[in-house]
């Protein structure tokens, strides 16, 4: 069977008749511009119109050709073939395609997903064991200062322990000399005496030689010579009363010289005595507190500094530099202020916890252990409260 072929008619686009050059009129530049682009657009959309309609007029002869090819050929080949039936299994086959693509698709995208949320995962764990880590690592940072703190603190206690020993030692070396002294002062004293004795034989000497001389006039120079004698026994007298007084000692009127010079003795014998009894003590403090300030003290705490009140008060105290004498942080006094009697140590070092307790004079060595032990707690304390 033979297929007409229609032939597509093609239109005929007038061109425009030429007129000859000396019939047309004369225009203006711009005009003729604009005309020919005008003619331009015209002739493209004609052009594109006919290729359209072309293609349309093409693609339906080509399906009308395919369909009557079938119509033709169906009686003579004995085949079954639904058109319809292949076209849908075609575009069904298609769809199904896609729908797998998309699961494909959306499979990945899922995957992906997984996997970022995997990495989030992991990534999280990470940080929380770098955290972890951290922490151990900081722990571990402050039990080696608390340990270094600990042997510090040792060290601490046995060099101040080491050099109040090596003080004591120095103390019984300054008390044999402070004896040596003591001794020489009173050879001195007896010295003076001599002298005054001396003083008394020569007064005595002139009584006889005036006596000698001229006995008619014996009480003039005798009233004269007591004067002397009295002007210069009233000086000393004078003298020994204001040292007295200076002393904190009771004096009266109807003391002699002897009571005066006796009260004195009395007097510097009980200082000197107490004095002995707490220079080890007090040496203790200072050599406690010396090598505390030195090396072991914190830059923000105040220093701290022994005060000897012995020969006012009988008392050594310890305070901070900036603080007032009635805040010390340890006194040490003796009982009853009596030199044979025990020595008090009161502690102020922990603010929670006062207390006090005796020692004998002979427990310097128990005092100083103590001492160290409370001054340490204190400025450990410190550090503690700095570290915080």
């Amino acid at each position: 069977m033979t297929v007409k072929k229609k032939k597509n008619k093609r239109k005929k686009v007038k061109k425009p008749s030429r007129v000859k050059a000396s019939k047309r009129k004369k225009r203006p530049i711009k005009k003729k511009i604009r005309k020919n682009k005008k003619l331009k657009k015209r002739k493209k959309s004609a052009k594109n119109k006919r290729i359209k309609v072309y293609k349309s007029k093409n693609s339906k002869n080509t399906f009308r050709k395919i369909i009557r090819f079938s119509e033709n050929i169906k009686p003579k080949i004995n085949f079954k073939f639904d058109l319809d039936r292949a076209l849908q299994n075609f575009f069904q086959n298609i769809a199904n395609k896609i729908k797998a693509f998309k699961e494909v698709i959306d499979e990945e995208r899922d995957r992906k997903r997984q996997q970022k949320i995997r990495l989030m995962q992991k990534e999280k764990a990470e940080e929380i064991k770098r955290a972890r880590d951290i922490k151990k690592e900081e722990i571990r940072k402050k039990q080696i200062e608390i340990q270094e703190e600990i042997k510090l603190g040792k060290e601490r206690r046995a060099d101040i322990k080491r050099f109040i020993r090596l003080e004591q030692a120095q103390l019984r070396k300054e008390q044999a000399d402070r004896q040596r002294k003591f001794y020489e002062k009173i050879r001195l004293e007896k010295k003076i005496e001599q002298f005054r004795k001396r003083e008394a034989l020569e007064i005595k000497n002139l009584e006889k030689y005036v006596l000698k001389q001229e006995r008619e006039n014996y009480q003039e120079v005798q009233h004269r010579i007591d004067k002397i004698k009295q002007k210069y026994q009233a000086i000393r007298d004078q003298k020994i009363k204001e040292r007295i007084e200076q002393l904190g000692i009771e004096v009266s009127d109807t003391d002699t010289r002897e009571d005066l010079l006796q009260k004195e003795y009395e007097f510097n014998l009980a200082r000197e005595k107490i004095e002995n009894t707490l220079e080890s003590f007090y040496r203790s403090m200072v050599s406690c507190i010396f090598q505390l300030n030195k090396r072991w003290l914190p830059k923000k705490m105040s220093l701290m500094r022994v005060i000897d009140k012995r020969y006012e008060t009988s008392e050594i105290f310890i305070k901070l530099d900036e603080e007032s004498d009635e805040n010390w942080i340890m006194l040490v006094y003796l009982k009853d202020n009596n030199p044979d009697s025990n020595i008090v140590v009161e502690d102020k070092t922990d603010h929670e916890k006062i207390f006090s307790q005796e020692y004998k004079s002979n427990e310097i060595f128990k005092f100083s252990d103590s001492m160290v032990d409370s001054l340490t707690t204190m400025i450990d304390k410190e550090y503690q409260k700095k570290l915080n």
